[in-house]
């Protein structure tokens, strides 16, 4: 299990609610909307903690605390990711499953947000308490999760084995075979082809659109870093290389690598799948920074795919990328994002740019439910689709409202959710 993981946050991450909450208070300033629907969808509908038990393999039995918040489910059941991490909150839980009802919203999926965790080091379980772990907190989520309310999902610290436990679980609970109650599952019982990349591709599919409406679009030429080298870092290093643009920065939880000539990710990719750290990387021509450092490199385009605060009014004078793509969600502070726009650097922000891992989601969600599956070549087709129009619907925005990308983005988003809640109407 590769983690897109910790890279020493500059906050803590319950100051990940704290933005988000700021981004939202901008976005509907340019809104003309009822008092009371704004208030409505600044709060989640409804927030369930638990502390379950786990037998370890040495006998002892330890508590551990998990999350599942429902941010909005106006539009359709809430989606979202489960993490690992011991450092979730349930701020920050919150801060993601507003994100995802703004990015669902964006790219016009029937979701809403949702978002789950567990306070957890996976790195410190063996397989099998991994396993028991997973199967306790999916039998605490059974009450809140189905295929037509809320479906999880891989996020940071969980991969398609963890979605494999969660839905045998559920299964068994209700006595029959129930795929669609998760996504990112292997492709065996019922997982998507596309989905494992699906992230770190639209991250790049997002990137190229931008280059080229800003005429940047040699690809030879351009410089790309990539904070992270997990699930989505690692695909949209692999996925930019493969069509002809330059990674010369990657960087793990050790640390990160340069190379102004390139780096050779398929090699890097190779490397760190087989257990290895960025730290213990050797070959000739490649330097090595610290993670801080490596958000400074000259470049064209920063691509931050690790945690939330990761660019801050600390760094942000210092970021050299005149693009920053947000492959992780909320990597960029207030504060940061108002020093960026006054250098005129251009942020797609993580509701557009890493959508490409809910939208695949929702194809397998929707696969499942109707027994029938596509190849890879229609899901990345459908994918790119989705995403370019959803990057019009924000350009669109930006140009006739005369907004930055982050509040074009989220000011169609929290619009689209809004002006469903009147046409619902209040119950009762």
């Amino acid at each position: 299990m590769v983690l897109d993981t910790l890279m020493a946050p500059d906050f803590a991450s319950s100051k990940a609610y704290e933005t988000a909450l700021a981004q939202f208070d901008r976005a509907v300033s340019f809104l003309d909307l009822p008092d009371g629907v704004v208030e409505f969808m600044r709060h989640p509908k409804r927030e369930y903690t638990v502390y379950f038990p786990v037998q370890m393999d040495n006998g002892d039995i330890r508590v551990f605390t998990g999350y599942r918040v429902h941010h909005n489910i106006v539009l359709g059941p809430s989606k979202g990711g489960i993490r690992y991490s011991p450092h979730v909150t349930l701020d920050e839980v919150r801060a993601l499953a507003m994100w995802m009802t703004w990015k669902c919203a964006l790219v016009g999926l029937p979701y809403g947000g949702a978002k789950g965790g567990v306070v957890v080091d996976p790195t410190k379980l063996s397989l099998r308490e991994n396993e028991s772990l997973t199967r306790r907190f999916a039998s605490e989520l059974t009450p809140v999760i189905n295929p037509h309310g809320d479906i999880p999902a891989p996020d940071m610290g969980t991969n398609s084995q963890t979605m494999a436990w969660i839905m045998d679980t559920y299964s068994m609970t209700m006595g029959y075979s129930v795929p669609a109650v998760v996504t990112g599952k292997p492709l065996n019982i019922g997982g998507s082809e596309g989905r494992e990349e699906a992230t770190g591709r639209g991250v790049i599919i997002i990137m190229e659109e931008a280059l080229k409406r800003k005429g940047l679009y040699d690809k030879g030429a351009v410089r790309i870093v990539i904070q992270g080298f997990g699930n989505v870092g690692a695909h949209a290093a692999r996925y930019a290389v493969e069509n002809g643009f330059k990674v010369v920065g990657i960087s793990d939880v050790s640390g990160g690598v340069y190379a102004a000539e390139g780096l050779d990710i398929p090699a890097l990719y190779t490397f760190t799948r087989d257990g290895n750290l960025l730290s213990s990387y050797d070959h000739p021509g490649v330097e090595h920074l610290s993670n801080p450092e490596l958000l400074e490199v000259d470049c064209d385009v920063l691509i931050p795919a690790a945690l939330e605060g990761q660019i801050t009014e600390r760094n942000a004078g210092n970021v050299k990328a005149s693009v920053i793509v947000e492959g992780a969600n909320g990597p960029t502070t207030p504060i940061a994002d108002e020093i960026l726009r006054s250098r005129d650097v251009l942020v797609i922000p993580d509701v557009l740019a890493n959508a490409g891992g809910v939208t695949v989601s929702y194809f397998e969600w929707v696969q499942d439910l109707q027994n029938f599956f596509w190849d890879e070549v229609e899901i990345m087709r459908q994918l790119k689709r989705i995403l370019l129009k959803a990057y019009d619907r924000v350009a669109e925005y930006c140009e006739t409202r005369k907004l930055d990308m982050r509040t074009a983005a989220q000011v169609y988003a929290i619009e689209r959710v809004a002006r469903a809640t009147l046409t619902r109407g209040i119950y009762p």
